[in-house]
This record gives C-alpha cells, sequence and structure tokens, in this order.
C-alpha cells in the first residue's frame, strides 16, 4: 500500500514537470529565445559535425592505427544517456500531449478527433507550447546523438558515410519540424523516442557485456518497425491535409518526405546487400552458428549507420 500511494503522489509531481511548468506552458521557438534556433546556426552545427568526421578519420589514416581505440565505458554511458533522455522525451511528450488536447480542445473538435489534431496541426499553428518544448528538447539531443559517429570513427577506423548523412538529416528534420510547426511531429517523436529508448537501452547492457549470446535482430527489427510508423504518418498527414481543408507545414512535409525517401532507398540497398552478402556466405560454411554471427553482424552494421 505504501508503493502505490507514493507511486500516486509522484505522478502527479511528475506531470507538473513535464506538462505543466511554466517553462514547458509557455515555451516559444524563436532566435532571441531558443538556443540553436537560427538557419545559421543548423547550418555552422552540420558543417561542424562533418568536418569534424572527416578529420577525425583522416588522422586515423595518416597514424596508420591498426587496432581499434580503446573507449573503456564511455560508450556504455552514451547510450544509456541516450535511453534516459528518449524515455524522458517519450514521458514528456505523451504527457503535453495529452494536457495540449484537453486544453485546445474546443477549437478544433468540431473538424478533428485527438489522433487526427496529432497528425494534422490546424493552419496558422505557431510553434509554442507544450508539444513544442519537448519537439525542441528531441532536437538539442540530436547533438549528444551525433557523438556515436566518433565511435564509429575510433572504433572502426571507416568513415561511416551513411551514419553522417543520416544523423545530419535528423538534425535538420528536427529542426524544420520546428521552423514550420510541421504536422505529425508529435508522432513522430513519439515514435522515434520510443525505439531509441529500446534501442540504446539494448546497446547499454550489450556494451557492459549482456546480451552476448543473443542471435535476435533487434536493432534491425526496430528500426524496420520506425521505418514502417514513419511512412504510416506521412500517408496520414496527406491524406487529411486534402481531406481536412489543410495543415500546417506542408510545405516542409514535402521536403521532409523527400529527405524521408533517401533513408529508406538507403537502408534498403543497405539491408539488400547484407542479405546477399550473408547468403552468399553462409552457403560456403556450416550453418547455423556462422548465419547467426553474420546476423548480428547486419544488426550493428545497421545500428551503426542509422542509430
Amino acid at each position: 500500500m505504501d508503493l502505490i500511494q507514493t507511486v500516486l503522489q509522484i505522478i502527479p509531481e511528475m506531470n507538473y514537470w513535464l506538462a505543466e511548468h511554466p517553462a514547458v506552458v509557455h515555451f516559444r521557438w524563436s532566435p532571441t529565445e531558443s538556443w540553436g534556433s537560427t538557419w545559421f546556426f543548423l547550418i555552422a552545427s552540420i558543417s561542424a559535425y562533418i568536418a569534424i568526421s572527416t578529420t577525425l578519420h583522416v588522422l586515423l589514416l595518416l597514424l596508420r592505427r591498426q587496432k581499434p581505440v580503446p573507449l573503456g565505458p564511455i560508450p556504455a554511458l552514451h547510450s544509456l544517456a541516450m535511453a534516459l533522455i528518449s524515455a524522458t522525451i517519450f514521458t514528456g511528450m505523451l504527457s503535453s500531449s495529452v494536457a495540449e488536447i484537453r486544453d485546445t480542445r474546443w477549437f478544433w473538435q468540431r473538424s478533428k478527433t485527438p489522433f487526427q489534431w496529432l497528425l494534422c496541426f490546424p493552419l496558422g499553428t505557431r510553434p509554442s507550447g507544450r508539444v513544442f518544448f519537448w519537439s525542441y528538447i528531441f532536437y538539442l539531443s540530436r547533438f549528444l546523438h551525433i557523438i556515436k559517429t566518433f565511435f564509429t570513427i575510433l572504433r572502426r577506423r571507416k568513415f561511416p558515410f551513411l551514419q553522417v548523412f543520416n544523423h545530419s538529416i535528423l538534425i535538420l528534420m528536427s529542426f524544420l519540424w520546428l521552423e514550420f510547426s510541421q504536422s505529425f511531429q508529435v508522432l513522430t517523436i513519439l515514435s522515434m523516442t520510443l525505439v531509441f529508448s529500446l534501442v540504446y537501452g539494448y546497446r547499454f547492457f550489450t556494451e557492459i557485456g549482456f546480451n552476448e549470446k543473443s542471435h535476435f535482430p533487434f536493432v534491425m527489427f526496430c528500426q524496420i518497425i520506425l521505418l514502417v510508423t514513419n511512412l504510416a504518418w506521412h500517408i496520414g498527414v496527406l491524406v487529411l491535409h486534402f481531406w481536412k481543408g489543410g495543415c500546417n507545414g506542408m510545405g516542409a512535409w514535402v521536403f521532409n518526405t523527400v529527405l524521408n525517401s533517401f533513408v529508406l532507398m538507403f537502408f534498403f540497398h543497405f539491408y539488400v546487400k547484407k542479405s546477399v552478402n550473408e547468403k552468399d556466405f553462409s552457403s560456403e560454411v556450416e550453418a547455423n552458428a556462422i548465419t547467426s554471427d553474420i546476423r548480428n553482424k547486419l544488426d550493428v552494421k545497421i545500428s551503426e549507420w542509422y542509430m
């Protein structure tokens, strides 16, 4: 009973900090009030990310280091931090969405259901309030996310072009969501943070020595689910845009769709290529253990370039 009472007391307190705190409720995306909200910062930060990644790769080539650079517990701590941050953003966005629907439903309830509002913001929506606060936190978390690229370079010495490309796109897309109050970003952030919290939690346990014998391609499975849900959100926005008289931020949606198409194309190209290599290799050796090992390597490769 004491535990239940404690939980019941904690929930309202958590809800206050996640959805009712003045900093959350009165958030406003603007160059004067939000760090990193200018186009100059966006371009400079992505350029710096690419430049640092390239420089690090070139330095390792010049040093001719054959072995991976020992990183100790740093990758595990990074995975743990990303898992906790993603879980916090997911919880905050979920709580804020419920509160935002409760407070603004009077304005759009005749034309939309709550789920339709999550997919299709009304025309004229400004980037302010609860859900945009958590969208902003998600945007900032992308800069912690890209540290994974440096780990990949230090460990494998190869330049992870697809990973750099994808992480740059994620930074750009999360900026566009805020800049143009883009529809469907709430559902996309909920999907991505849920998957990221699971994947980085899985990666943390792998880094500290667990899951070494697991043969299930967990990261690849999560990635496929994420790609399918994102495709569903894109189609849903398009349907509601023509059915309900317009959704906010459709110009950014078109650009976002083009970028996501490139990501989808790269993913399936990578997946098919690795699957063919797996099939060719496994036909030359004794089966089960080797095939499982290849699947694990495929899982690692996909997680390296996408997450």
